[in-house]
């Protein structure tokens, strides 16, 4: 089955190199083709920065508050994260080693360190 498969393959590239170029299914022409009717879908650039004049009030959009009261609790939510305390199991388990080992005299006591 692969040995027709190759020897079919050059066929058919010699086939679609034979057929007129009017034929073929896509076309190699710069013509464009479309539902435009020569109108742009773009405004003419006025020269003003997101066509507000200087002085003049842009009105307030219905999105940007909401999206200001959600970057805001998203700001709010990320600085309570990172100024959580540490209550894993892991952390808990440690300082209550560090102190039972302290109070058996195993560790010695780094605030009896830091007064003498």
């Amino acid at each position: 089955m692969a040995i027709i498969r190759h020897s079919v393959a050059p066929l058919r590239a010699v086939r679609c190199a034979r057929q007129p170029i009017a034929t073929r299914p896509f076309s190699v022409t710069s013509r464009r083709q479309g539902g435009g009717h020569g109108e742009s879908q773009f405004e003419p650039p006025t020269g003003w920065l997101w066509g507000i004049k200087p002085g003049e009030k842009p009105e307030p959009e219905g999105w940007e508050w909401p999206m200001y009261l959600f970057c805001g609790s998203l700001l709010a939510a990320g600085v309570a994260l990172a100024f959580k305390p540490d209550t894993s199991v892991s952390t808990w388990a440690l300082e209550e080693a560090r102190r039972r080992l302290e109070a058996e005299g195993v560790l010695p006591d780094p605030s009896k360190d830091k007064k003498e």
